[in-house]
């Protein structure tokens, strides 16, 4: 029979972790609980270690993704569940995950709904996020920002040396997955208020929020994500001689930069693109 392992990301959770351990504990007494204490200045490690969980602590805040990294690295389990360690996600929910990964899936994730998204403006990026992700993966994405998942340890260790030391780890994980070949699934799950403060910032996290938008295309698929400009830099070099030659009988330079541009951006995504296919290679793989 498959361990588990629950891992809590969680920095300054002090009000909050002792009942989010003991709800888990509740529901699977015998899981490796493992909170990442990520630099917190409150009690989060004490609260965290009464309630019975091992405590892996940074002595620094370090970003939820690396608290991610050091949790997969600490736990034991064959099977890998996070969760916030901010009273979000609901343990009760944990069969369900679980249940779905027994169907030969190698992640589930819990997928939100529109009422538990934290803002209007969040709201309306995930859906945003999901559905260039679906663009690019050619698959069915629900939640792709979701802290909620279970995942095989052996796969998801794969890709520990891809995910960010901040925010976003959602994101890669899942796109990693898809590209590798790794079966997902989504199950519904409703996500409460979080208790305390977010640590989201609107201004700064936004600004990284939208890089993962052209990470997320490099990551994935980098063709996808430039077949597109050379497409319309083709089109503008087109356009532009056409009105050129019509009224002046001339081929103007802006013209052949743009063609040429064309080219250039058109090889940069192949480069990426093969780029790519190497960071996705098992270690095992290509060897004798």
């Amino acid at each position: 029979m498959n361990r588990l392992s629950v891992i809590l990301p969680a920095k300054n959770e002090g009000a909050v972790i002792r009942r989010v351990v003991e709800g888990i504990r509740n529901h699977f007494p015998d899981a490796d609980l493992v909170v990442v204490n990520d630099g917190s200045t409150d009690a989060t490690r004490e609260e965290a270690e009464r309630a019975g969980a091992r405590v892996v602590t940074h002595p620094y805040s370090m970003g939820n993704g690396a608290a991610i990294k050091s949790g997969a690295r600490a736990a034991t389990g064959d099977i890998l569940l996070f969760m916030d360690a901010d009273g979000q996600h609901d343990p009760a929910d944990i069969p369900r995950l679980l249940g779905k990964l027994d169907e030969g899936f190698d992640m589930v994730v819990g997928a939100r709904d529109g009422a538990s998204q934290a803002s209007l403006g969040r709201g309306l990026a995930n859906r945003f996020y999901n559905r260039l992700a679906s663009y690019m993966t050619g698959q069915r994405i629900e939640d792709l920002t979701s802290g909620m998942r279970a995942a095989r340890a052996h796969q998801f260790r794969e890709f520990l040396h891809l995910l960010p030391n901040g925010f976003s780890y959602p994101t890669t994980s899942t796109m990693a997955f898809f590209r590798a070949g790794y079966p997902v699934a989504y199950i519904p799950i409703k996500a409460a208020k979080r208790v305390g403060k977010s640590h989201v910032r609107i201004l700064k996290d936004g600004a990284r929020f939208l890089l993962i938008i052209f990470k997320i295309g490099t990551l994935y698929s980098p063709l996808k994500l430039f077949a597109p400009v050379v497409g319309l830099q083709v089109l503008l070099g087109v356009g532009y001689y056409a009105y050129t030659f019509a009224a002046h009988g001339r081929l103007s330079l802006a013209t052949i930069f743009l063609l040429t541009s064309a080219v250039t951006t058109f090889l940069i995504g192949l480069v990426s693109e093969q780029i790519t296919q190497l960071m996705y290679r098992s270690p095992g793989e290509g060897s004798e």
